[in-house]
């Protein structure tokens, strides 16, 4: 989704969606989802629910086939991008993510020893967690993330990933297609939802931060004085 101070954006990303369903159909529902996996800015109630309301109306003809959108399509293609985009993270956690916090990570108060638990953590949990963490709005990017980091192995990935995105897939497409005409209503209400988990995982990093950096040099200082 687009956080508030992305909302100026939310008018032209309704409009270039609209464009590249036209254009592309299923490809371009597939593109979005993994566009918006990678947790770039793009609003996902402007994505899948939209794609679920052209299924409702029955009327709209999807470009690469030629035919009515398809419930069982738009669920699928949703589903591969999110596994795609997933991907994605995963490669710049696993290429990019894991070298810069071993280098950098002192600095915010990451120890090599934090990563070593990372692993250990996605060698235990990591299907549960890229299971589950595909239904849960923003956590969904920053799992993929983290399991790069964590050297999750990639086939369990990539298998827990897919199906841990369906059933999110098709709920938003579901959704889409009961409130046909009003499928952007559905907008509000996840806004309110990933506002709230952004606002528990802002809260999150900050209590990091002050006990692994701040406070330790609060503590330096006044030993030191």
């Amino acid at each position: 989704m687009l956080p508030p101070v992305f909302d100026f954006l939310d008018g032209p990303v309704r409009q270039l969606v609209t464009q590249v369903y036209e254009a592309v159909g299923y490809l371009g529902v597939a593109l979005w989802v993994a566009i918006e996996s990678v947790i770039i800015p793009i609003p996902s109630e402007l994505i899948l629910p939209f794609a679920g309301f052209l299924v409702g109306e029955g009327m709209a003809i999807e470009p690469l086939t030629g035919a009515p959108w398809n419930l069982a399509l738009v669920v699928l293609a949703g589903t591969i991008g999110a596994t795609v985009g997933g991907l994605i993270a995963y490669a710049i956690g696993y290429w990019g993510g894991r070298p810069v916090l071993e280098r950098w990570g002192r600095f915010l108060g990451i120890q090599p020893a934090d990563l070593d638990r990372t692993e250990a953590f996605f060698a235990r949990h990591g299907v549960a967690a890229s299971f589950l963490g595909r239904m849960v709005p923003v956590v969904r990017s920053l799992v993929s993330f983290s399991a790069g980091v964590g050297r999750m192995p990639l086939l369990p990935f990539t298998v827990f990933t897919f199906l841990g995105s369906l059933p999110w897939t098709l709920l938003l497409v579901v959704v889409g297609v009961q409130l046909g005409a009003n499928w952007d209503a559905v907008g509000g209400t996840l806004r309110r939802f990933e506002s709230a988990i952004l606002g528990i995982l802002a809260l999150a990093v900050v209590a990091f931060l002050w006990v692994r950096v701040a406070r330790p040099r609060l503590r330096g200082s006044g030993s030191g004085g």
